[in-house]
């Protein structure tokens, strides 16, 4: 697909998203709620977004305001939906639950608008990041010059819906996201950007390709079936964990828009919904932490380790 018709899916595929997502809200306001919660988090302000996330206050909501702003968040797309002083780099998560009773008529319509408004979503991530063509460092500006000011990461996000689950919980996902990397493919990588000739803040382009020059001499020195991961922490995230007992079986799944619930008229269950604690990294106790291989730091700007 040629840059000009992604133009013009961007453009269409999005306007479709937001006329669906209005869609979907409409309907959900005419089903009987049964309970919303919500837990809103602290905003980021611009310049703060690289610091590091060791406390986050929580503050609860329940109820009509808590539908509404969970109703809200969902059709959140654009940058002027924020204070201005907050930043449009780090992601805004309004973590939660917003519980309907439906018939199954009802349920059948709604799932109907969250797979198109989905579909949406998705396809609108491929028309940015493969369809249009543009390298990764082009795609803020191929965006922003259609659809000023929307944040992506908020565009792309799915809904997730549930089905008569019988609790719904809370807590704090802390990872790293690991990926094994082989010795050639880190020198590509290094001689691009040796190649390059750019200037990376603070060093001069000079000073840059001095310092990858030493990177890639460093790799090269390393045996050819050197074990190499990239190790990447993740900045703390809000899961839900679902439960249906019927089942007997736990869901976890991440929580940066309230989970859409839906309890049809033959279900007996009373949906409970637990609490979304503060966070406090030092609280953090892991179930079970699997004992990891040593590694050891080989280019830290990039979060290369070796495995010892």
């Amino acid at each position: 697909m040629n840059k000009y018709l992604s133009t013009e899916s961007l453009t269409r595929c999005f306007k479709n998203q937001e006329e669906k997502l209005s869609e979907l809200i409409a309907l959900l306001m005419n089903y009987p709620l049964i309970d919303a919660r919500v837990f809103e988090l602290p905003q980021v302000e611009k310049g703060e977004e690289h610091e590091e996330v060791t406390e986050i206050t929580v503050n609860s909501l329940r109820g009509n305001e808590a539908l509404n702003l969970g109703l809200r968040f969902y059709q959140k797309l654009f940058i002027h939906h924020n204070n201005p002083n907050i930043s449009s780099k780090a992601a805004s998560r309004l973590p939660g639950a917003l519980c309907f009773a439906v018939s199954h008529q009802q349920y059948k319509e709604a799932m109907s608008v969250v797979n198109d408004v989905n579909q949406l979503k998705v396809e609108l991530e491929k028309i940015v990041t493969k369809e249009s063509g543009v390298s990764k460092e082009q795609r803020f500006e191929f965006v922003h010059n259609h659809l000023r000011g929307l944040i992506t990461l908020n565009a792309y996000r799915t809904i997730t819906p549930l089905l008569n689950p019988d609790s719904i919980n809370f807590g704090w996902a802390n990872k790293n996201i690991i990926n094994k990397v082989t010795k050639q493919q880190v020198l590509e990588r290094l001689e691009k950007s040796y190649n390059a000739g750019r200037a990376v803040p603070p060093y001069t382009s000079d000073q840059w390709a001095s310092l990858v020059a030493l990177e890639i001499t460093d790799i090269k020195k390393l045996p050819d079936d050197v074990i190499l991961k990239i190790k990447r922490p993740v900045k703390v995230q809000p899961i839900t964990r679902v439960w249906y007992s019927e089942l007997q079986k736990q869901v976890q799944y991440a929580c940066p828009l309230p989970v859409m619930v839906f309890y049809t008229e033959d279900s007996e269950i009373k949906p409970k919904i637990g609490a979304l604690p503060n966070y406090n990294v030092n609280a953090i106790k892991h179930r079970y932490k699997p004992k990891a291989k040593p590694l050891e730091l080989v280019i830290p700007r990039l979060h290369l380790y070796k495995e010892i």
